[in-house]
């Protein structure tokens, strides 16, 4: 190179270098005022987000094109391009309630029977919820606008077709936005609007990779289409998954409510679709302002974090929140992190947070050992063996050379050798990688068949997936004795016996070892999750863009399928919350979310209390109130009310003190804990506490209530006074519950533990039930 060409180069750099360093460093930021003050015009609105862009920006030109998105109808705020100096000037102006970075996949999807299962009584006998009361009362959720933020929607399933639905409503502002194989007529009377939103996601992944992903309101992944359908799906007789498992009616809880679809979550470039899809803080704020100002009644979010989020950096939190200034329920997924403590997301208390649990149903496909024992395990697939043995292996003893002793029973790709697994049945063990990803490793190798062992950590819970082989899925104790025998014998061999569906199976519910668990790492006195709904092993509609796995390798296409997740318990309340705003439109969010809390059910078919999946009894921190029964919450007797403006004196009292710049906190320090919520969480008691709540009357006028108490071991628990007497419909009435450690006995109560209790209020009809977590300071 000559001395020119060097100098050039050199400029060059210098040049380019400054550049490079400036795109680096420029990421999306949210940038949120609170609420909007007054009727300025969306174009005024938008102007005024340019100004305060202007203000950090070097040119008029680099304002406009560094905003991403404009939050101009509920939330007031915007996405931009910023640099870290440009975030942290914006963050200094008093009028500026927050400002946080869009962090790549912090928000994730929380990946029929269970309706006719979802009211377990007190008796020991089931008795069903009888479903079509409910429904009729409700006019099957008709005119109910269920929102629905997730992956898309297919339109051609036929749990939304539209035949026999009356005209939109009236009240209806939204759009039909077309895209990627969508337009204006796959919208109908059922499905009345759809919007996509991708800015945030192609700001930090580059365009979409439209094999990857319709660059529209169409689901390509099946997540959405899911969760639609559980929500609002119209009824399906003679649906089934693949190979005719869990035949019978689909349906939605609401099945003639109408469903409007925001797809805001997208697939992973370089990532298979079984891994789950990503969804952006800036995508999410903008689907909620839109379904907000569309006129929906209520939000289903099958979406969350891996880690709890403060309540000024929780996007959901945020868009929540105004969402109650229209009394819009939100229902949201409580997470698939359990079965650590406190690892729920969505903890906001103006959110309806949803735990899983199991319905009476299972898959049931053994597994005969040589040594002619059988052990009992759960498959969805449609491929049988020929009835004989076969050779068994584990599969850290067919692996590669080159796959490390810790991941040698986990059929991660690649890790099989097709020389030593072709023919034979293997076992894997869960763990790292995806249940059918394991399977698929299986096929590659050549093994004839897989059986899929639980860790400890997932003990008795069984999730039946659609696997590529025959196949099976056994418990952690059942694994554990496959192992031994695999261990202790020359040529071990077994058989995979075809599975096939059982109903009223005992005992049910249970509780998901994946569903997250409280105590809430953000809001410590708010008990959390709120409730729990079927979420194990869960038949809804299906994308035809995708396969029952989501692998690569899997190219079946499906009507409906089969599957497991938070994901699928949040549209079934969601669903119920249609049911109950079609009833009493008047309700708040707030009281919708405490008919559901205080009426749930505590004990199973056999008439004990909720246990986990391995059999040992669950608490509050699972399942809430218990599990979901809306025939009852549509007559709960009595609701614990809250306002728009309680949540801002919750938030003063957590120390956030400016979500909503036009509420200045009063100068009466508060506890978070006085909020008027259905369930009283005590995290650090030192002494004695005292607690306020206040009911309001939602049953019969003239109403005397009785209070009841079964206190947490270690503790007294006096509610005062214990006698209530409401005069009229909407009569309210206010008590304090004190809770007390007993003196004698506080040496045997764990500091590091919470105890569980019962506080509740009949009238000989109705039984107002809540749940109480203490622990000791």
């Amino acid at each position: 190179m000559n001395s020119f060409s060097t100098l050039s180069f050199l400029l060059l750099l210098l040049f380019v270098l400054p550049l490079l360093g400036s795109c680096h460093e420029k990421q999306v930021y949210i940038v949120y005022f609170g609420g909007h003050n007054g009727d300025r015009a969306l174009h005024e609105i938008e102007e005024n987000h340019h100004s305060y862009l202007l203000s950090v920006k070097e040119s008029e030109e680099e304002a406009r094109s560094s905003l991403i998105y404009s939050y101009k109808h509920s939330i007031n705020g915007f996405a931009a391009l910023l640099t870290p100096h440009q975030a942290s000037k914006l963050s200094e102006l008093e009028e500026v309630v927050s400002v946080y970075k869009s962090e790549p996949r912090k928000y994730s999807l929380h990946t029929t029977r269970s309706w006719e299962f979802s009211g377990v009584e007190e008796s020991v006998a089931p008795n069903y919820l009888k479903k079509d009361d409910l429904l009729m009362k409700a006019r099957y959720g008709k005119n109910v606008i269920i929102g629905v933020l997730d992956s898309g929607l297919w339109p051609e399933s036929k749990s939304f077709s539209d035949e026999g639905i009356g005209p939109i409503p009236k009240s209806w502002k939204g759009i039909c936005q077309s895209g990627d194989a969508f337009n204006s007529s796959n919208c109908n009377k059922k499905i009345i609007g759809a919007r996509y939103y991708i800015k945030g996601y192609e700001q930090y992944y580059g365009p979409l990779n439209r094999t990857l992903d319709y660059l529209s309101p169409r689901d390509k992944d099946g997540h959405g289409t899911h969760t639609s359908s559980t929500a609002g799906g119209k009824m399906v007789p003679n649906a089934s998954a693949i190979g005719g498992f869990a035949a019978g009616t689909a349906s939605g809880g609401a099945p003639l409510a109408r469903l409007a679809i925001y797809k805001v979550c997208w697939a992973i470039p370089g990532e298979g679709k079984e891994d789950g899809n990503t969804c952006f803080d800036e995508d999410m704020l903008a689907a909620l302002d839109d379904a907000i100002a569309d006129g929906v009644d209520v939000i289903s979010i099958s979406i969350g974090t891996k880690k709890p989020q403060p309540f000024d950096q929780d996007s959901i939190a945020i868009g929540a929140l105004h969402a109650t200034k229209k009394n819009i329920v939100v229902s949201c997924s409580a997470g698939n992190s359990g079965p650590a403590p406190s690892t729920l997301s969505n903890t906001a208390p103006w959110i309806i947070t949803v735990g899983a649990s199991s319905v009476d149903r299972t898959f049931l496909s053994p597994v005969v050992l040589g040594n002619g024992k059988k052990f009992m395990g759960q498959t969805v697939t449609p491929y049988k063996l020929e009835k004989k043995k076969y050779p068994l292996v584990y599969a850290g003893q067919v692996i590669n050379s080159n796959v490390s002793e810790d991941l040698a029973g986990q059929c991660l790709p690649g890790s099989l050798s097709p020389e030593k697994a072709k023919g034979k049945i293997v076992m894997c063990l869960r763990g790292n990688g995806t249940r059918v990803g394991k399977g698929g490793e299986v096929k590659r190798a050549g093994g004839i068949g897989y059986i899929l062992g639980n860790s400890k950590a997932n003990g008795a819970e069984l999730a039946a997936d659609a696997h590529l082989l025959p196949a099976t899925a056994v418990d952690y104790k059942n694994a554990v004795q496959i192992l031994n025998y695999i261990n202790s014998t020359k040529s071990p061999v077994a058989y995979i016996v075809p599975g096939k569906t059982i109903l009223h199976t005992k005992p049910a519910p249970y509780m998901a070892s994946f569903t997250s668990r409280g105590p809430s790492a953000v809001a410590p006195d708010i008990l959390k999750p709120d409730i729990t709904a079927p979420g194990l092993n869960i038949l809804a509609a299906w994308s035809g863009g995708s396969s029952p796995t989501k692998l690569d390798i899997d190219d079946r296409v499906v009507e409906y399928n089969i599957i497991s997740g938070t994901s699928m318990s949040c549209p079934h309340v969601s669903g119920a919350a249609a049911l109950l705003k079609a009833i009493h439109p008047s309700w708040s969010s707030a009281a919708i979310r405490s008919a559901l809390i205080t009426s749930a059910e505590l004990r199973n078919n056999v008439g004990e209390q909720i246990t986990d999946a391995s059999g040992e009894p669950a608490d509050p921190f699972q399942f809430g109130g218990g599990h979901f029964r809306p025939s009852k919450a549509a007559d709960p007797g009595l609701v614990y009310d809250a306002s728009y403006h309680d949540y801002l004196l919750f938030l003063c009292a957590s120390g956030v003190k400016d979500l909503d710049k036009s509420f200045k906190c009063p100068k009466k320090s508060y506890s978070p804990r006085d909020l008027n919520y259905p369930s009283v969480a005590i995290p650090n008691l030192n002494g004695t506490v005292t607690v306020r709540r206040r009911l309001t009357n939602v049953g019969a006028p003239q109403s005397v209530y009785f209070a009841s108490v079964k206190p947490p071991l270690g503790f007294s628990v006096e509610i005062s006074p214990p006698i209530l007497s409401f005069k009229h419909i909407g009569s309210k009435e206010t008590f304090t519950i004190t809770v007390k450690a007993h003196s004698d006995r506080m040496y045997s109560i764990p500091k590091d533990q919470y105890v569980f209790g019962w506080y509740s209020w009949n009238d000989g009809i109705h039984n107002v039930r809540s749940p109480i977590a203490v622990k000791l300071a």
